[in-house]
């Protein structure tokens, strides 16, 4: 056996989207004050989803990274208008 045999494969460029997706939602939530089941509740997400998202083994699709980028944006509008106040 050569010692390239053992070397793993290079992480694949949808693997590093995923873990940068995971990071910054994780930031937002922790930055919101909330654990990921208060996240999902307020923001409608269901937690198994949301916690997929976190731990990077799903990604969220293009309508999911903007609704995440609006919550981003401005949390209190979104609370509003999901009536969450």
């Amino acid at each position: 056996m050569q010692a390239s045999d053992t070397k793993a494969a290079p992480p694949s460029h949808a693997m590093l989207e995923r873990a940068v997706v995971a990071r910054r939602l994780k930031r937002l939530r922790e930055r919101l004050n909330f654990n990921q089941v208060e996240f999902a509740a307020r923001y409608r997400i269901p937690v198994a989803t949301l916690r997929d998202w976190e731990q990077a083994r799903r990604s969220p699709d293009a309508p999911a990274l903007a609704y995440l980028a609006v919550i981003e944006a401005d949390p209190e509008a979104v609370d509003r208008a999901l009536g969450a106040a």
